[in-house]
């Protein structure tokens, strides 16, 4: 059970909603379950040793909503979780996930999540990851997701990742095959401070006809931190992505775009925009004028860039 504050800070942190709205959870603190719900349509089975998963939705199951929150506040502790979802055929679901850590020691904390999707035809998914760090021990926090996301015929995945605080160190990794008529939509916002470094790599095929892809990376780098994006998108028929990075940098920090598009078919529609830079300086001057101080203009302007 949850027994102290920092447990529900943890919570509310990575979950934009209340639990109880939930058809199903699953709760993971410090690598075992704690708190588990399920109904007659979705079900979760713990994978063998405590690994991982099997998250199971029937088909034509509509607006279910699922919990899979990891919390974290035992400094030292590597957790490693595999987390399949079998999205049944015409089903629509929210799925919230996200890992929270609290390290107050001075050891190092990580959490690998590694998450698979199979999406059934017709099937419909809106997958929300949030990524939060605290503690005041030397001990970094660190995050590694993993998605893997297969969808047949004509199924919809929306995906929206954050990490705005906290995190020391992240490596996040997404690929994804597409069929006939399926749509994947990216939206990932990260924010990094001090030395923090985050890196994103996305690898999207797109094999069935009128596939689509949509990948949009916002991100801002301060201090002397850094963060690097690379994309990979494989047009193997007639098909069409657009991916976009947006990037803030200010004081020493770094941020890295790596974009590579490869039309393997005459009907294959590829974009790859990107936009790096500081913040403008008629934006600052016009917010400055309203009474703000060049600092508080700053975070407004972060604040509404990431949102």
């Amino acid at each position: 059970m949850l027994v102290n504050k920092i447990d529900e800070k943890l919570l509310d942190q990575v979950l934009p909603e209340d639990l109880e709205k939930a058809d199903a959870y699953n709760i993971r603190k410090n690598g075992h379950t704690i708190e588990r719900k399920v109904n007659p349509y979705i079900d979760i089975v713990p994978k063998e040793n405590n690994s991982g998963l099997d998250i199971y939705v029937k088909e034509n199951t509509l607006f279910g909503i699922i919990h899979i929150p990891v919390i974290i506040t035992e400094s030292g502790l590597t957790d490693i979780v595999y987390n399949d979802f079998h999205i049944g055929k015409n089903a629509n679901v929210i799925i919230l996930s996200g890992c929270g850590i609290h390290n107050d020691a001075h050891q190092d904390s990580t959490h690998d999540g590694i998450h698979r999707f199979y999406l059934e035809e017709g099937s419909k998914v809106k997958y929300i990851e949030k990524h939060y760090g605290e503690g005041t021990g030397k001990g970094e926090k660190r995050l590694n997701p993993i998605t893997e996301i297969e969808m047949k015929k004509d199924s919809s995945m929306t995906m929206d990742t954050v990490q705005l605080e906290g995190v020391d160190e992240a490596i996040r990794k997404t690929t994804a095959v597409l069929e006939e008529g399926s749509t994947l939509v990216v939206t990932e916002k990260i924010l990094t401070t001090g030395h923090q470094k985050a890196t994103t790599d996305f690898v999207v095929t797109l094999n069935g006809e009128n596939a689509s892809t949509h990948v949009t990376s916002r991100s801002v780098a301060t201090d002397e931190s850094y963060q690097e994006f690379s994309s990979n998108i494989v047009g193997n028929t007639k098909c069409y992505a657009h991916v976009e990075c947006d990037g803030i940098i200010k004081d020493k920090g770094a941020v890295k775009a790596i974009p590579e598009i490869f039309a393997n078919h005459v009907d294959a529609n590829l974009v790859h925009e990107a936009a790096i830079g500081k913040i403008a300086g008629e934006q600052l001057v016009k917010l400055m004028s309203l009474g703000l101080t060049e600092k508080e203009a700053e975070a407004a302007i972060i604040d509404g860039f990431l949102k």
